[in-house]
């Protein structure tokens, strides 16, 4: 079902590099999991995430529970088959879809109520039909269904919200049963450090295979952030992966990295391409602008994958000028290749024992 080996801690921080195995294939850690929210990622087939050698992608169960439906989806063989994806996938729980509907939904113990974005049609889950929906999906990772309390929210909202995601942890391991799917437990507390250490306790004791942490980067200060990341990785096993959820800016993964995190996951990439932004090494530029109409050098020099081998920032800009769908794919495949190769550099510095100097001559370099 699932197993991991950490191979090498950093001596002078958190980062660690690992190994995490599932049942479509092994994963070195840390790493980014590009997110294909409706069963793809956008304007990318699977053979772009194939040729970049992307190992995990993430998929919504909220979305696709909402269409085409997971029991369409399992009469289709699954996720994998459905998509035509033969690695691994991680299917979140729709929680964080389902509370940001705010008017739209209507939260008790027993689970949630809410109206369809698409039509606005009612739906209630709970956690025993969350579990239901994932384990039809079939992904390699299912995350436990929680309640992610916003930013800002008081002590006791966010105290509710902890009990609530322990109560809802619990009911989703008594009803998952699918042996060839690993469910991860969701940790939240929102910026009050006891409420996270209480759930992280919590949540340990019901032993999940795997611990993600929830309920970051939704508006608080990223020094916020980054203090609840320390903490945390004091607290979850050694010996199991921690994923923060919805991070993905390059210095929010090395960031994490350095503070523990081995699995990351964000819309980013692909949403920055179909607005014209790719990353760079010396960070964001806006290729639509109208700086680059002449400019004939790659989207960024130092970079190796096909679009850059191939276009200038000039062709692209015209397409994105002559609303081409090409500019979208051509960004957003540059933007998953660039965050994935990012993720291979922190790993060979981890491996080589120079993560601290990498980190330095990054934030030198990166501007944001």
């Amino acid at each position: 079902m699932l197993q991991f080996n950490v191979i090498k801690n950093d001596s002078s921080s958190a980062a660690r590099l690992g190994k995490l195995t599932l049942t479509h294939g092994t994963i070195d850690t840390p790493v980014f999991m590009p997110v294909g929210t409706q069963a793809t990622v956008k304007t990318l087939t699977p053979d772009d995430l194939y040729q970049m050698g992307i190992k995990i992608i993430l998929s919504n169960t909220y979305h696709l529970y909402l269409r085409p439906g997971a029991d369409l989806i399992s009469k289709a063989g699954g996720l994998h088959s459905f998509m035509n994806w033969q690695r691994n996938i991680l299917t979140d729980s729709g929680g964080f879809q389902v509370f940001s509907l705010s008017k739209l939904r209507k939260i008790t113990d027993q689970g949630v109520y809410f109206n369809s974005h698409i039509d606005g049609s009612k739906h209630f889950l709970t956690p025993e039909k969350v579990m239901d929906i994932e384990q039809k999906l079939g992904s390699d990772i299912a995350m436990c269904f929680d309640e992610c309390a916003p930013y800002p929210c008081s002590y006791d909202e966010a105290l509710n919200a902890v009990k609530r995601t322990t109560k809802w942890a619990r009911r989703c391991k008594d009803n998952h049963t699918r042996e060839d799917q690993a469910l991860f437990g969701i940790i939240q507390g929102n910026v009050f450090p006891d409420l996270r250490r209480k759930s992280a306790m919590d949540l340990i004791d019901l032993d999940f295979p795997g611990y993600a942490i929830g309920g970051l980067s939704v508006g608080e200060p990223k020094e916020d952030m980054y203090k609840i990341l320390e903490l945390t990785h004091m607290l979850l096993p050694e010996d199991k992966p921690r994923y923060l959820m919805g991070v993905g800016t390059p210095e929010d993964l090395i960031e994490g990295v350095k503070r523990g995190v081995d699995m990351f996951d964000c819309v980013l990439p692909t949403r920055l391409g179909r607005h014209g932004t790719a990353y760079t090494k010396t960070g964001k530029i806006t290729v639509r602008n109208a700086a680059f109409a002449d400019d004939f050098s790659p989207v960024d020099e130092e970079c190796g994958c096909y679009v850059c081998q191939n276009y200038s920032r000039a062709y692209i800009r015209h397409l994105i000028k002559a609303e081409e769908i090409l500019a979208h794919r051509l960004l957003s495949y540059h933007n998953v290749y660039f965050l994935n190769r990012l993720m291979e550099n922190i790993r060979t510095a981890i491996e080589e024992d120079r993560f601290c100097s990498y980190y330095d001559t990054f934030m030198q370099e990166y501007k944001f």
